[in-house]
């Protein structure tokens, strides 16, 4: 029933030479990377003009210049990642160009900013997807459970998605191409549309006059800031490319490198476009109705195209959030295989994906939105500084690599990223310091700020676990034993029946020193147990333990812990027998001595469990 039911959610298992097969082509690879960029232009703008709202005017000018400001940026971080494709073509992104040329310290934050990143970038997505919903429909909003149900929606679409990637990377995108490109048609036509009709029919009447002197003073330069920081937000995405070159079909890197220049170039389209919209129809936030959704009843009003708008913007938010379950996943891979993750994450699943690391997104994102009640706003202060401490990451371990080969025309290569590292470096301050202090974002700002070091410590903590193992299990200094030890067996008997004769022929097959040891929780079944034992005529001594206090467990493992104190030098193997139902439900009628003695003494040093099954017929 399980795997009937695991065929028809995620499909039939691929063998690992199907792999090759599974890697895309650009069309396709376009969905699954830059879907998370080319959502951002979904709110970005919106978080500027946010904060340039002061007094219920919208400071439209500034957010203008502002725009400008990030999309010179963005240009800036394209073309550091261009570098990063050339010179790492098997992936690894941020970590591994910072563990490579700064050091495993800074790979690591690196690598956690990342991990981070992509958790957000899921509860990012879907909420503001689940925003949308309830911009196209208001009378929601009549309803006093509609923050729950913001919540349950975008949970559910964190469910949907993880049932898609655990499917595999060529169906998920298959699956979600539709709606990107439905989304980039729907965009660009509004922005068309309301182009045309700002030169044909004029626009709206200005607002009062000298509001724009936001810079003038320290309140105002501060207000600046904070609107910059907060529009920043537009370039996250542009790293996944360089995290996931693996899924691209040969040549993966030149493949790589149209997609990142195509992404960039129609991410600055929308980002600027719409910003210039709504500068030239003087839009500004409201209250259950987002930025986009404005915009397109200006272009649309409330025909078809406008819901087709607002469902292609839900649709592209949700695969935005499907560019992390294909990053997260090989970069949680790649940090395990190094050590500094549990090792169950290099494992591929049926369906030639990491699918542990998928699950483990899909909780930890679903946490979040939990815990953040389903609000945008609440979560993009904690997103955009993961996000930086990556981009600044990369772009100092690229201008340290420039700087170490100095090839022909290295020069050009180190200016770009050096000039990056700076500029990232400089807004990375700017993110954090505006909010921490800005009212209603500091809340979500120090979460970031404390989580990274936590994850940090985990991290060393999983590492420095799997260094000690290795160095235990070492075989460099092993001295074969010259004689074998006698060994010591014990069989815990709870009753004399069928189920405990296989268990006593193995126990003597094993060893020679062989006892038997019985806990009497009253003296009538103790004799019982002792007639029957005799019966037997085994050879084996049968140690009866008193327990006036009727437990079981307890005397037993006390009872072994002193054997195997008494031979300091040996194992004590302890053979358990247990039958075992043939149906699951029978489980339930009865006790499980054999599964508490086993957890009791498992963590024992010197002391070796085998279970001896009896499978009864029926």
């Amino acid at each position: 029933m399980f795997y009937t039911i695991r065929s028809f959610l995620i499909g039939n298992p691929l063998a690992s030479w199907q792999a090759r097969g599974e890697r895309l082509g650009i069309p396709l690879a376009f969905v699954i990377v830059a879907a998370n960029a080319l959502s951002s232009s979904a709110y970005a703008s919106e978080e500027i003009l946010l904060s340039l709202t002061v007094g219920g005017t919208t400071l439209h000018a500034d957010s203008l210049v502002i725009t400008l400001a990030i999309t010179v940026l963005m240009v800036l971080v394209v073309l550091s990642y261009d570098y990063v494709i050339r010179t790492y073509p098997n992936g690894g992104g941020a970590y591994v160009v910072a563990k490579e040329n700064l050091g495993t310290g800074p790979g690591v934050v690196a690598g956690a900013s990342l991990l981070l990143d992509y958790t957000l970038t899921v509860a990012v997505s879907v909420t503001a997807g689940a925003a949308a919903v309830t911009s196209a429909f208001p009378g929601l909003a009549l309803f006093p459970g509609l923050a729950p149900l913001r919540v349950l929606l975008a949970g559910l679409l964190v469910i949907a998605l993880t049932l898609i990637n655990l499917r595999g990377v060529r169906q998920s995108a298959k699956f979600l191409a539709l709606p990107v490109y439905l989304f980039l048609a729907c965009f660009f036509l509004m922005l068309a549309v309301a182009a045309y009709k700002h030169i044909t029919q004029g626009v709206l009447p200005a607002p009062a006059p000298g509001v724009v002197i936001m810079g003038t003073t320290v309140v105002g330069a501060f207000q600046l800031l904070r609107a910059f920081s907060s529009g920043c937000v537009a370039i996250t995405g542009v790293e996944a490319i360089s995290n996931t070159l693996n899924i691209f079909k040969p040549p993966q890197v030149r493949n790589a490198r149209i997609t990142l220049f195509t992404m960039g170039l129609l991410l600055a389209g929308l980002f600027l476009g719409l910003s210039f919209m709504a500068y030239a129809y003087h839009l500004r936030p409201e209250e259950g109705q987002t930025l986009v959704s404005q915009a397109a009843r200006i272009s649309f009003g409330n025909s078809a195209l406008y819901y087709a708008t607002q469902f292609s913007t839900l649709f592209i938010l949700v695969v935005a959030a499907n560019t992390s379950f294909s990053a997260f996943p090989p970069l949680a891979a790649r940090l395990a295989r190094d050590g500094f993750l549990p090792r169950p994450l290099t494992n591929l699943g049926d369906r030639l994906v990491f699918s542990n690391g998928i699950l483990l997104l899909a909780g930890f994102a679903s946490l979040l939105i939990f815990f953040f009640k389903g609000d945008v706003h609440r979560l993009l202060p904690l997103y955009a500084i993961g996000v930086f401490i990556g981009f600044v990451l990369t772009m100092a371990g690229m201008t340290r690599y420039w700087w170490r080969k100095r090839g022909p025309g290295w020069w050009h290569s180190f200016l770009v990223t050096g000039i990056g590292t700076v500029v990232t470096g400089v807004v990375l301050v700017v993110l954090t310091v505006t909010k921490f202090v800005s009212p209603g974002t500091w809340t979500g700002a120090w979460i970031v700020v404390a989580a990274i070091p936590v994850l940090l410590f985990v991290l060393a903590a999983i590492h420095r676990h799997y260094r000690t193992l290795a160095e235990t299990l070492s075989l460099e200094h092993h001295v074969p034993s010259v004689t074998a030890p006698e060994r010591v067996v014990i069989i815990p008997v709870g009753g004399v029946h069928r189920a405990v004769l296989p268990a006593v022929e193995y126990a003597q097959l094993i060893g020679k020193n062989v006892q038997a040891v019985h806990v009497a929780v009253d003296e009538d079944s103790a004799r019982v147990v002792e007639r029957r034992w005799d019966r037997l005529q085994t050879n084996i001594p049968l140690k009866i333990i008193p327990s006036p206090y009727r437990e079981v467990v307890r005397p037993l493992v006390d009872y072994i812990q002193g054997v195997a104190k008494e031979h300091p030098s040996e194992h004590v193997t302890v053979v358990i027998p247990e039958f075992v139902p043939r149906h699951w439900w029978q489980g339930l009628l009865h006790n499980h001595t054999a599964m508490l003695l086993r957890g009791a003494l498992g963590r024992q040093d010197r002391i070796i469990l085998v279970t001896v099954p009896y499978h009864l017929p029926r």
